[in-house]
């Protein structure tokens, strides 16, 4: 729009105006889809230039009116091409999914309806509780359960916790008193995300409440020693309460013995939680569904759908086997809050009576979108492709005499090194970790780094549906290059250093 105020009292446009936005905002779309459709032909990542940084850091809060021309162009210059880069297939980071087109577009359609889903009576809500009944029987819990949209596993672990904590013999008057002097514990193994200790640590039970389990060879939470720490803590006085497994781990995509774990918090009598973060998507495919049935048997579940499924951020999940649990840790009755038979007020329970939150926007509108659009088969297929390209970016590793595999290659994760000869340990971790920011810097491809039994290593996750073999192949060109490079760089010092030792 070229016009500096809109005619209307309103902050809508009027008359003619109307029109005006209407060819603005396709202009917007437009633009945006020629950016998605010509991914391949941009860089992953490139740094935001410091004069950019400093436009935002100085800028002054806008008192006039602006155009919707002049927003969308500051935001073409100096947001789009420095972004995360998580949509581009040569991003091989962090476990960042790609996003889609159909998604971007519910996304506007939920920003035009503008809906708070914390409670009342219209149909967001339904839609929303219809996506969380179809992600229960798509993970094989009963239809039944309970469970809402929240922002991630970070907040869907935390709610799982806190639903675990209360479900516990004289759970609920914790809501009121507190722990006291209970010494609540939980489990799970030394691969799990740091979000399960934060969640203890926000739910009051301090993070030394939160016992690690060693693991295998395989990274996988070792059962017998937590049957032993579970008999230790009882024979000291502690209660334990909880076990969480998990369905992909962060560093190496590991998935813990689920089965064997269900096992023993049946007999335990101990809450059984899965953290599925991206790896519980996995279960939509035949080749993996096998080694996540037990999250079947889960009494709760952390996922999310903005991983895996693809859908644009964010847009995590919590599904709890028992609604009467779940309700009864977070619902509370206040005035201006009532509940009707009829009308607007109508419909309960609401989602604010599963969670912290009271103000919830539609997130449900793009994952209903996904799954419509898409269907589980098809996404089911896009989890095969990218653990096919995984192992074949594996394989690729160990044909090349100066890459070392880390770790068993479980899912999509594929942790590796550059060996540098005739080098300690500290030396091949600074080498290591700056030859990604290099990579990274390239604009070619961008993998993170982890690591693995204290050593650090090149991480890379194929979570986007757009990357395939051939990218995983110009990621592994491009390491070889780099670090021949700085190979080069770093010779002219060790000859001389050892010059000066002869």
């Amino acid at each position: 729009m070229t016009s500096r105020d809109f005619s209307s009292d309103s902050l809508d446009p009027s008359g003619e105006e109307w029109e005006q936005f209407r060819a603005s905002g396709h202009r917007m779309l437009d633009a945006m889809i020629d950016n998605l459709s010509t991914l391949r032909e941009r860089p992953v990542w490139q740094p935001v230039p410091e004069q950019i940084r400093e436009s935002f850091r100085e800028a002054p809060i806008p008192e006039e009116s602006g155009t919707l021309t002049e927003f969308f162009t500051r935001f073409e210059q100096a947001v789009l091409p420095y972004s995360t880069g998580n949509r581009h297939p040569g991003f091989m980071g962090w476990v960042h999914g790609g996003g889609t087109p159909a998604g971007m577009l519910a996304e506007m359609l939920a920003a035009g309806l503008n809906a708070n889903l914390g409670g009342r009576d219209h149909a967001p809500v339904e839609v929303e509780r219809m996506v969380i009944r179809w992600a229960a029987t798509m993970m094989g819990l009963p239809e039944t359960a309970s469970g809402l949209l929240v922002t991630g596993s970070s907040m869907a672990n935390f709610i799982a916790v806190i639903v675990a904590s209360r479900a516990q013999p004289a759970g609920t008057e914790m809501r009121k008193t507190g722990l006291q002097a209970r010494k609540l514990v939980g489990y799970a193994a030394r691969t799990v995300h740091g979000c399960v200790s934060r969640a203890f640590d926000l739910a009051g039970l301090g993070t030394d409440a939160l016992r690690l389990v060693p693991v295998d060879t395989s990274f996988r939470m070792d059962v017998s020693a937590l049957r032993q720490m579970i008999a230790e803590d009882r024979k000291a006085g502690a209660e334990p309460f909880l076990v969480v497994g998990t369905a992909g781990t962060v560093d190496t995509g590991a998935i813990d013995p689920l089965e064997d774990i269900a096992a023993i918090a049946g007999t335990e009598k101990l809450w059984f939680h899965v953290d599925g973060a991206f790896g519980a998507l996995a279960t939509l495919s035949e080749r993996f569904h096998p080694a996540l049935e037990a999250i079947g048997k889960a009494d709760s579940l952390a996922f999310d759908f903005h991983k895996w499924a693809q859908v644009p951020y964010d847009a995590g999940c919590v599904i709890v086997r028992d609604p009467v649990r779940h309700a009864a840790a977070f619902a509370q009755t206040l005035s201006y809050l009532s509940r009707e038979d009829r009308g607007l007020a109508a419909g309960a329970p609401w989602f604010c009576d599963l969670g912290p939150d009271l103000s919830r926007g539609f997130r449900a509108l793009k994952v209903w979108a996904t799954l419509s659009i898409y269907g589980t088969r098809r996404l089911g297929r896009m989890v095969d492709q990218c653990c096919d390209v995984a192992q074949h970016l594996a394989a690729r590793v160990e044909r090349e005499p100066t890459l070392e595999l880390m770790a068993p290659v479980t899912l999509n994760i594929v942790c590796f090194r550059v060996r540098v000869p005739g080098t300690d340990e500290a030396t091949q971790d600074t080498f290591n970790a700056e030859l990604v920011k290099d990579l990274q810097e390239s604009g070619i491809t961008a993998p993170s780094t982890t690591r693995i039994s204290g050593q650090l290593v090149i991480r890379a996750a194929i979570v986007n549906h757009r990357t395939t073999c051939a990218d995983a192949d110009r990621m592994v060109d491009a390491v070889l290059n780099l670090a021949m490079r700085r190979d080069l760089q770093r010779m002219p010092e060790d000859r001389s250093r050892g010059n000066s030792a002869g």
